[in-house]
């Protein structure tokens, strides 16, 4: 990771702390989804190393699928403009949906997804995020789980990206200004 590591200004959220947070997130997750039909829905692609370390702490039966969107392109802020490009696989009629993101920022994204996922049938949608930019928020959307609130700054690792790089680092970090600007 030398190469990757020497573009990050600051590391925000270490290997520890993700670990921590997925054990502190599942265990709430299960509590509160206990008797119900639960569909973890991840948003790809940055919610792909979350989610997989989130849901082994779920200790609950659970459905897994998948919904790809797009409103950022190669940019570091979104356009507003929400692109689904791959759907979920599975009817959500009788299903209470735990939607994954890794970042919830402007709110605009996750606003959408729920919305045109509720009008499908499904008896609820709960959003848990890794992150959280509040500050950001342009729509009032508010995380039922959050893992943790992080600065203004642009982030990567942990399955965020930037222009598709820097998913595999194992911690979450402030990528330099000098990289995307």
């Amino acid at each position: 990771m030398a190469n990757l590591d020497n573009d990050i200004e600051q590391i925000l959220v270490d290997a520890k702390q993700l670990e921590e947070i997925n054990r502190r997130l599942g265990n709430q997750i299960t509590k509160d989804f206990k008797d119900k039909n639960l569909l973890v829905v991840g948003i790809l692609k940055g919610s792909l190393y979350f989610m997989a370390d989130l849901t082994r702490y779920i200790d609950l039966p659970l459905k897994l699928d998948f919904l790809a969107v797009s409103s950022y392109g190669s940019s570091t802020r979104s356009s507003g403009s929400v692109k689904i490009i791959k759907d979920i696989d599975i009817d959500l009629a009788g299903y209470d949906v735990l939607l994954v993101e890794d970042i919830l920022d402007s709110g605009r994204t996750l606003d959408y997804v729920s919305k045109m996922l509720s009008a499908r049938g499904a008896n609820s949608i709960s959003i848990v995020t890794l992150l959280d930019k509040p500050e950001r928020r342009v729509v009032d959307l508010k995380p039922d789980y959050v893992g943790t609130d992080v600065p203004d700054e642009f982030v990567v690792g942990y399955g965020l990206d930037y222009d598709q790089q820097y998913r595999n680092l194992p911690y979450i970090g402030a990528l330099k200004r000098s990289i995307y600007e």
